[in-house]
C-alpha cells in the first residue's frame, strides 16, 4: 500500500479526545519542564522525582490489581477510573531499567484482569472504564500479550458491535466465528457468554452505548497498528464484515461522529495492512459502492443530473461560493478516500467491465465535487484535495471523462464548449506542489500523472493545458529552464536528480507536444529533451506512436525572426561565437582531433566515462576504443533528407 499514507498514522488515533487528528505529535502532550538543568544537583533532583513517580505508579498498579482481584465491580470501577485519569495522556512507555520492566509485567496482569471483567455481566459505567483501560494499555506495543488471542479480540469486537457469528446453527450449540473451540474452565464460560451475546453484535442504534463502541474500536485500532498477530486474528475473525454492515447505515443520523470515524479508521488499517482484506472489501463486500455511498452521505450530495453533483439545498450556488465543509465532514471524507485508494490500487492495471466502469464514473463525479470543495483553512483544504487527486489517479483512464461532463454554468471555466473547472483546479494544484519544491515525488507526481493521462485521451483537456503550459513561444532569448512561467518550472525539473520526477515532467510536456520530437525540442531544448528521447529511441528525430488531432497554432513573429539563430541544444538564441579553428591548417585540425580522441580513450580505459554513439535506431550504444579514431572522420549526425511528419500541425516545425 502507499507508504506515505500509512506513515501518517500515530497511536494518538486512540486518544479519547483527539479522535480525528491522526498526525498529531504525541510528544507535545507529554509534560515538559521549562527550567534548564545546568547543575548536577538539578539533574539529580529530577532523576529522584522520576524514580519516585515510577515507584508511585508501580504502587498504584499493585493497588489497582488488588482491587480488581476482589472481583467487586464498585471497587474495580473506582480503581480503574483513577488509573484512566492518571494515564489518559500517556503515549510513551520507557524500557530503560528493571523498574519499568516490572511495571510492564503489572500492566500485562492488569490487562488480563480487565478482560476477565469484560466477559462478565457489567454495569455500563464499569464496561466503559474497563474499555478505557484497554485502550490505554494497548498503546504500549510490548504489553499486548493479553489481547492477542481470538477470545480477547472477539470480546473487543463484541463490545464494538462488529463481531461476526455463524448463523448456520444456534449460538448455544456451536461457538461463533469469534470464539475459540475447546477452551476449558472459565474459557468455556466466557466463550458461551460471548456466543449468546454474539447475536447482538450489531445492536440497534437506539440501544447502542456509543461511548463503549468507540472505546472498543480504539483498542482494536491500537492492536492492529502495533502487532501483526493482531492483524491476522482480526482478518480471521472477519471484522471487516462487521464494520461493513454498520457502514451500510451511513444515512442513519443516530450514529455519532466518533463511532463513524473509528469504523472508517479500523477499515483503513485493515485494508492497509492486509492484502486479503483489501480484496475482500473490494470484491465480496462491494467496497466501491459501499464507500461511495458513505462519501455521498458525508458530503450531503444531491444529483441534479446524471453524474452531476451539488450540495443538497444549495444546488443553485456556484462552487466558489459554497460554504466550507465542516471539520467533521472533512475528517470522515479523508478517511473514506484513503480506504478507497487502498482497494482501487491496482485498478489501472486491469480491464474493467461496463458495470464496474459505471461505478467508477459515479465515484469520479463525487471526486470532482471534492476537488471543487474547500475546508475551513488552506492547509486542510490542500490535504483534502491531495487525497482526492491520489484516488483519481487510480480510476480507469476511460472513466476520467466525468471530469468534463458537467454543463457549463455561469462562472465556469469554459474551453471549446466544455466545463473545465476540474481540469483547471488540477492544474493549479499541480503548480502549487511544483512551487513548494518539497518531496516532489510524493506531492507532485500524482497530479502530474493524472494531467498527463487526461491530456493523452481527451483532446479538449490537452488543448486547454497546452494553452496554459505551452503557449505560442515568444521568449527566445532565455533558455527554456529560465523564468517563472509554468513551462520554465517544468523544464527545470526535467533534469531533477530523481528519475521518476524528471521522467514524469518530460512525459507531460511531450504529450502536450503531441509526441512530436521537433516541437518538444523547440519548447524544451535538445539538452533537456535528450533523456526522454534516448529512452524512446527518438534521438534521431521523428514522431513517437500516438494519435492526436491537429492544432491550429501558428508560430509567433518573435520566434520566426529568431529561428535561424536558436541553438537547438539550449533552446535559446545564442550569440555568434568565434571559430576556435579559424586560421588552422588541415594538419593542425587533425592533430587537435587526435588529441581529443586520445583524451576520450584515456578516460574510457580508466572507466571514468563511457563514450557512446547514436545508432541508426535512434538509441545510444557503446563505442569501442578502437572506433574512436574512426569518428574523427565521420560526423556524429550524418545528414539525412528532411522528412515531414505525417499529419503535422499547421505550426512550423523547429
Amino acid at each position: 500500500i502507499c507508504p506515505r499514507r500509512l506513515a501518517g498514522i500515530r497511536t494518538s488515533c486512540c486518544h479519547p479526545r483527539v479522535v480525528t487528528n491522526y498526525s498529531v505529535n504525541i510528544q507535545s502532550e507529554r509534560h515538559t519542564h521549562t527550567h534548564t538543568h545546568t547543575h548536577t544537583q538539578s539533574v539529580s533532583l529530577w532523576r529522584c522525582i522520576q524514580e519516585e513517580a515510577a515507584m508511585a505508579m508501580k504502587m498504584d498498579l499493585k493497588g489497582i490489581i488488588e482491587q480488581m482481584e476482589t472481583g467487586e465491580q464498585d471497587a474495580a470501577l473506582t480503581a480503574l477510573q483513577s488509573y484512566n485519569t492518571e494515564m489518559n495522556h500517556c503515549f510513551t512507555f520507557s524500557k530503560e531499567d528493571e523498574q519499568y520492566r516490572e511495571e510492564e509485567k503489572l500492566r500485562k496482569l492488569l490487562g488480563e484482569l480487565v478482560l476477565g471483567f469484560l466477559n462478565r455481566e457489567l454495569q455500563p459505567s464499569c464496561q466503559l472504564a474497563c474499555l478505557e483501560t484497554v485502550r490505554i494499555l494497548t498503546r504500549d506495543k510490548d504489553c499486548l500479550d493479553p489481547f492477542l488471542s481470538r477470545s480477547a479480540m472477539s470480546t473487543l469486537a463484541r463490545y464494538a458491535g462488529i463481531a461476526v457469528f455463524s448463523t448456520a446453527t444456534p449460538a448455544h450449540s456451536q461457538p461463533g466465528e469469534g470464539q475459540v473451540e475447546g477452551e476449558g474452565g472459565e474459557g468455556d464460560e466466557a466463550a458461551e457468554a460471548s456466543s449468546e451475546e454474539m447475536e447482538e453484535a450489531s445492536p440497534s442504534s437506539e440501544n447502542a452505548d456509543q461511548e463503549v463502541i468507540a472505546e472498543a474500536l480504539k483498542s482494536i485500532c491500537n492492536i492492529l497498528l502495533h502487532n501483526q498477530t493482531g492483524q491476522v486474528i482480526a482478518a480471521d475473525l472477519q471484522l471487516i464484515k462487521g464494520v461493513a454492515e454498520r457502514l451500510k447505515q451511513c444515512h442513519d443520523p443516530i450514529w455519532n461522529h466518533e463511532v463513524r470515524f473509528f469504523d472508517l479508521r479500523l477499515t483503513f488499517l485493515l485494508t492497509a495492512l492486509r492484502v486479503d482484506v483489501r480484496a475482500q472489501l473490494a470484491q465480496e463486500l462491494h467496497g466501491i459502492s459501499l464507500l461511495g455511498n458513505q462519501l455521498d452521505a458525508t458530503l450531503d450530495l444531491s444529483w441534479p443530473d446524471t453524474l452531476e453533483t451539488a450540495r443538497a439545498g444549495l444546488e443553485d450556488v456556484p462552487p466558489e461560493q459554497l460554504p466550507p465543509l465542516s471539520r467533521q465532514q472533512i475528517e470522515l471524507a479523508m478517511e473514506i478516500l484513503k480506504i478507497l485508494f487502498n482497494i482501487t490500487f491496482d485498478t489501472t492495471k486491469r480491464k474493467v467491465d461496463e458495470e464496474e466502469a459505471a461505478g467508477y464514473r459515479h465515484l469520479g463525479a463525487i471526486l470532482r465535487h471534492c476537488l471543487l470543495s474547500h475546508a475551513d483553512g488552506e492547509e486542510r483544504t490542500e490535504e483534502f484535495h491531495s487525497h482526492a487527486v491520489h484516488l483519481l489517479g487510480n480510476l480507469p483512464l476511460p472513466c476520467l471523462d466525468v471530469l468534463l461532463m458537467p454543463k457549463v454554468q455561469q462562472g465556469s471555466i469554459e474551453y471549446m464548449g466544455v466545463n473545465m473547472d476540474a481540469v483547471n483546479m488540477l492544474l493549479e494544484y499541480m503548480e502549487k506542489r511544483l512551487d513548494g519544491g518539497h518531496k516532489l515525488k510524493e506531492t507532485l507526481l500524482p497530479s502530474l500523472n493524472l494531467l498527463t493521462e487526461s491530456a493523452r485521451i481527451h483532446r479538449e483537456t490537452r488543448k486547454l493545458l497546452r494553452s496554459k503550459v505551452l503557449p505560442p513561444l515568444r521568449d527566445v532569448k532565455n533558455k527554456p529552464e529560465v523564468g517563472n512561467s509554468l513551462r520554465n518550472k517544468l523544464v527545470r525539473i526535467m533534469t531533477h536528480i530523481d528519475t521518476d520526477v524528471k521522467d514524469c515532467a518530460a512525459e507531460f510536456l511531450f504529450v502536450l507536444c503531441k509526441e512530436s520530437v521537433s516541437r518538444f525540442i523547440k519548447y524544451t531544448g535538445y539538452g533537456n529533451a535528450a533523456g526522454l528521447l534516448a529512452a524512446r529511441g527518438l534521438l534521431r528525430g521523428g514522431r513517437d506512436s500516438g494519435i492526436y488531432s491537429e492544432d491550429e497554432d501558428s508560430e509567433t513573429e518573435e520566434y520566426r525572426e529568431a529561428k535561424a539563430h536558436i541553438n537547438p541544444i539550449t533552446g535559446a538564441v545564442q550569440e555568434e561565437q568565434p571559430d576556435p579553428m579559424e586560421g588552422m591548417t588541415e594538419e593542425q585540425k587533425e592533430i587537435e582531433a587526435m588529441k581529443l580522441v586520445q583524451m576520450f580513450d584515456r578516460l574510457s580505459r580508466t572507466n571514468l566515462i563511457q563514450p557512446m554513439q547514436l545508432g541508426m535506431d535512434g538509441k545510444m550504444r557503446e563505442i569501442a576504443p578502437e572506433d574512436l579514431h574512426k569518428l574523427t572522420h565521420n560526423p556524429l549526425f550524418p545528414p539525412e533528407p528532411r522528412q515531414e511528419p505525417v499529419n503535422s500541425d499547421s505550426e512550423d516545425e523547429a
